[in-house]
């Protein structure tokens, strides 16, 4: 048993290098100065570290911008996400209506269609509703690709939840708004944190829509677009390149720190009777 253990200890430790090495040596490339980059010498360390190519990305015209605009999406995303994600998870679980298989089923099948194929439909769509170059195509184009799997991720939480207790609440007098808000939402808040981490990351690492609907408005842009600024016809900026990406992996860090305990027990599907 002890020998199984040490193994499984050994296995999740490899697994975990060979997952950090690549953010470690984005970071170190971040501060490595250029002529250690474009060396030959390759080495995992450097002696000189540098801040030049961050001051040259934070300076350079348009990064807070963009910033700003992959925040804005992200936020906006997992916000409408989890709201019509619990709502949708309660109808489904909560109340038996025609055709409720059918659309569960549904809500697999669009988690099985690539994003490339539908990219094209989705773009003449946002062009017909005259969304082209705005974050609101963004929003609406991240928001139908998340709710798929945060109705179907919500609907376990929901339907782990007695309904006893809301039966309670009702006999003591309470509307359903008020047990929809005030007892339901707390104990799937959990379920929620979870789904959220997915749609975050989804929004704000998105290369594919952001160069497919922000087309001329550069204003409009989001930071993973705005990298291909630093790769040139006759040679790429590396530093800058992982300077860029650096100060991406940040903000998801951030929230991931920041909702840490609650993604775990979501993760683990903790609802008590």
């Amino acid at each position: 048993m002890r020998t199984t253990r040490h193994a499984a200890n050994a296995v999740a430790l490899v697994v975990a290098f060979l997952t950090a090495f690549p953010l470690y040596w984005m970071a170190l490339s971040a501060v490595k100065p250029a002529g250690e980059i474009h060396t030959l010498d390759v080495r995992p360390w450097t002696l000189h570290p540098t801040l030049e190519h961050f001051t040259r990305v934070l300076t350079g015209e348009g990064f807070a911008r963009y910033f700003v605009n992959s925040a804005v999406v992200a936020l906006a995303v997992v916000a409408l996400s989890a709201v019509v994600a619990f709502l949708a998870a309660v109808a489904v679980t909560r109340f038996a209506f025609r055709f409720r298989t059918t659309v569960l089923i549904m809500f697999l099948v669009a988690q099985m269609v690539p994003v490339e194929a539908l990219t094209i439909p989705l773009f003449f769509v946002v062009r017909d509703a005259g969304l082209l170059n705005t974050l609101a195509s963004l929003v609406l184009v991240h928001l139908a690709f998340s709710l798929p799997f945060a109705v179907w991720m919500m609907r376990g939480f929901v339907a782990a939840v007695p309904e006893a207790l809301e039966e309670a609440a009702l006999i003591d007098g309470a509307s359903r708004a008020t047990v929809l808000w005030r007892i339901l939402f707390p104990l799937v808040a959990p379920g929620l944190v979870a789904t959220s981490v997915f749609s975050f990351i989804t929004a704000w690492n998105d290369f594919v829509f952001a160069r497919t609907f922000i087309i001329s408005a550069r204003d409009n842009q989001t930071l993973p677009a705005a990298l291909l600024g630093f790769f040139k016809p006759d040679e790429n900026d590396w530093g800058g390149i992982m300077a860029a990406s650096t100060l991406m992996t940040i903000p998801v860090l951030v929230f991931f720190v920041a909702v840490q305990r609650r993604l775990v027990s979501g993760l683990g599907g903790a609802v008590k009777d």
